[in-house]
């Protein structure tokens, strides 16, 4: 299943030009989104879309909206911060002996969340998830597992996160899986004590945290994100996440081409004479994020480290290829990091946004991949199809399409 490839995005503080305004498509399936800097005060958090989500009491009617959460196409199950909830509180998930559920997620860039797993009713626009499972991300009195710590950053916090939570609706329809009924060594649950004795659990799938997107009654097959397009850089952008695939008059595939996903959930990504097999597009990076040793990296005393930093705006271009053979060819433009963050201050929508994800051309793992982030969403309709769910195209799910 995919791996969690998210979240923990390159954030650097970042006015701009214009982008074309959206109209919401009727329904009660569509949910706004935004990109507009985040709920941290004084903090800029660029290319990230956030929305609200609704948490309920499971059959109650005591709930409380959470806005500034994260919308993540690259990791699955709603994460919301502890301190979020100050007038909620939701009942956890019970373990064996006297222990509560806890629910680890790693991200690529070594930070991690950590938290109790909580039942709640997810609602979002007209639709449901009702009894979910989601992780309530806390930093706890005792010692957090190593084997969820692992020597990384626990963004346990607003300011840490960028956010108040992250709403993940990826590919699948759970954040583990069957692998996680039968092992620990996943190491996404754990079953903790009040006095913090901690150990790896497995737990049935059925209690794991799940994409709340197959937790409706309807429209529960996957997602569309439409952003409106961006012309280089813009103080904001505004969209829609739409639910469901094929099922209502407004989430129709169209033309759009299907790229399925291969057993680890990748696609490839042929650039620069390269075969990125470990591939992916997840709203969650605010940037493409790819491996190009030709082009110079921003200085870690810079704004923006790790970005690309080419001395002039680069336009290049990718073949997409699915599991299915599918192809298209994407064109894209890499600018200057450090000079966009310093020209364009409190700007949260940037299309050029762009950053190294290795130290050489295509190395182990995520380093052969392409991370088409945030910027790849502007002016597109992106669809996200949920695995074993039922889905209009003929051709069975998880895949992407554009």
């Amino acid at each position: 299943m995919l791996a969690v490839i998210s979240a923990g995005a390159l954030v650097a503080c970042g006015g701009g030009s214009s982008s074309s305004t959206t109209t919401s498509p009727p329904g009660d399936n569509v949910q706004a989104i935004a990109v507009n800097g985040g709920p941290v005060a004084g903090v800029n958090y660029e290319d990230a879309a956030f929305t609200s989500v609704t948490l309920c009491v499971p059959n109650t009617s005591s709930c409380q909206t959470v806005d500034g959460v994260l919308v993540d196409t690259g990791s699955v199950g709603l994460r919301i911060l502890g301190s979020a909830l100050s007038s909620l509180s939701l009942p956890q998930l019970a373990g064996s002996g006297g222990t509560d559920y806890y629910n680890c997620v790693n991200f690529v860039d070594g930070s991690y969340l950590w938290g109790e797993v909580a039942q709640a009713d997810v609602e979002m626009a007209g639709e449901k998830a009702s009894s979910a499972s989601i992780q309530v991300i806390e930093n706890p009195a005792f010692t957090i597992p190593t084997a969820c710590s692992n020597g990384g950053l626990n963004e346990d916090n607003q300011s840490a996160l960028g956010a108040n939570g992250i709403l993940g609706v990826g590919s699948y329809p759970q954040d583990c899986g069957p692998a996680c009924a039968t092992s620990t060594s996943p190491d996404y649950y754990f079953t903790c004590a009040s006095s913090g004795s901690c150990q790896g659990a497995t737990i049935p799938v059925t209690q794991q945290l799940i994409n709340p997107v197959i937790g409706f009654t309807k429209d529960n097959n996957g997602v569309i994100i439409a952003l409106q397009s961006v012309d280089g850089e813009a103080a904001t952008a505004t969209g829609n996440m739409i639910f469901g695939i094929g099922t209502e008059s407004n989430n129709a595939l169209g033309s759009a081409t299907v790229y399925t996903l291969d057993s680890d959930g990748f696609f490839t990504t042929n650039f620069n004479s390269q075969s990125l097999t470990a591939s992916f597009i997840d709203s969650g990076s605010n940037s493409y994020d790819f491996p190009d040793s030709s082009i110079p990296v921003c200085g870690s005393n810079t704004i923006a480290p790790g970005f690309y930093c080419p001395t002039s705006t680069l336009n290049l271009s990718a073949q997409t290829v699915g599991a299915n053979g599918a192809q298209g060819t994407v064109g894209f433009s890499v600018d200057n990091a450090v000079d966009d963050f310093t020209n364009f201050g409190g700007v949260a929508a940037l299309a050029n946004l762009a950053g190294s994800n290795a130290s050489d051309k295509c190395g182990p793992g995520i380093s052969c991949g392409f991370d088409w982030g945030l910027p790849f969403f502007f002016g597109r309709n992106i669809f996200v199809s949920i695995d074993g769910q039922s889905v209009p195209s003929g051709v069975a799910a998880p895949w992407w399409a554009y």
